[in-house]
């Protein structure tokens, strides 16, 4: 049997495969849990994030990419078998073909380490593609063509911002403001106004369930669990989606003066595309209410969001491969 062509978004928060024909098989958190007395991994994905902030001593739940590069090179590797073998099974005969996206910043040492974790991880060739390319071909935008469409790709280390014409980017920039940082302020919110200390889980579920970044009608609240940190002992605080509006306010001004110096540096005749067509948002980051609506107040340009941004950049990785391997436009690694 040959190996399908496999495409990988390789986030800082989640790990998702595309195979061609079959579209996202697996979508999975990337943290791995290994124990440090015998050195070997105890759990990876879904399982080990479940152990994030709970383990004991000797074992440690880790995310082996930090702001969309790898931080831990050995731990991706073998996260990324375990992810490769887990999607294909073991059943092909031969090493499969990937193409994994990458944040637009990174340096060539950064590309070149996904690069050969990817080969070591069971590749037997490898494309690497830059996120905002993967995210506007996962949107359904049609890049080829000769006019302006921005991406903001929001996703859990770094939020990328392109524009992008005739299949390549223009103008384009990499902050690492995304989604964790979301979480972090939100935990400093928390211990500046509840005097309460919360973990970046709890956090996470704060941001999902009634996080927002603009004003809304109505205020949803949640009732939150965390330790005091005045008497030390578990308390429970009620807080309101207007709050989580000013813990992020910091975060999410950030990523919209990003936006407007990507729209400063574009040229005319793109921005005037981009005023005519809208700014697209992808990634987990875009799920959060009120950003639409932020980044439209503060640019005057219409914004929305991709039917399933979660999927999109790994559907777009996956599309690549069909384009780049399909063409021969890579030689095989010898």
């Amino acid at each position: 049997m040959l190996a399908p062509d496999i495409g990988i978004d390789l986030g800082t928060a989640s790990i998702l495969v595309y195979i061609k024909g079959k579209g996202v098989v697996l979508k999975e958190p990337s943290v791995v849990a290994f124990d440090r007395d015998t050195n070997k991994i105890r759990a990876i994905g879904e399982e080990a994030r479940l152990m994030l902030g709970r383990t004991p001593g000797n074992i440690v739940a880790v995310r082996p990419l930090r702001q969309g590069v790898i931080s831990d090179y050995t731990v991706t590797e073998k996260m990324l078998r375990h992810f490769i073998q887990k999607a294909v099974g073991k059943r092909s005969f031969r090493k499969p073909r990937i193409s994994v996206c990458v944040p637009s910043g990174v340096t060539e040492v950064e590309k070149k380490a996904v690069e050969d974790a990817t080969y070591q991880a069971g590749a037997r060739e490898v494309m690497i593609i830059e996120e905002p390319i993967a995210a506007a071909i996962g949107a359904g935008i049609d890049i080829v063509k000769p006019c302006g469409n921005m991406i903001v790709d929001i996703g859990g280390g770094t939020t990328d911002i392109a524009v992008i014409s005739l299949g390549g980017t223009v103008v384009s920039t990499s902050i690492k403001i995304a989604g964790d940082d979301f979480d972090e302020a939100i935990v400093r919110y928390m211990r500046k106004k509840h005097n309460l200390l919360i973990g970046e889980r709890t956090a996470e579920n704060i941001k999902i369930k009634i996080g927002s970044c603009f004003p809304r009608a109505e205020a949803d609240t949640l009732d939150v669990r965390g330790r005091n940190l005045v008497t030390g002992l578990p308390k429970t605080v009620t807080v309101s989606s207007e709050e989580t509006e000013e813990a992020l306010r910091e975060s999410t001004l950030q990523i919209v003066e990003s936006v407007h110096s990507v729209l400063e540096k574009t040229p005319p005749e793109l921005a005037a595309d981009v005023a005519d067509r809208g700014i697209v948002l992808t990634g987990g980051g875009a799920l959060l209410r009120g950003l639409e609506e932020l980044i439209e107040s503060k640019t005057g340009i219409n914004t929305i969001t991709a039917d399933d941004p979660m999927t999109c950049v790994a559907i777009g990785t996956g599309k690549c491969v069909e384009f780049l391997f399909g063409g021969g436009a890579h030689e095989e690694r010898k």
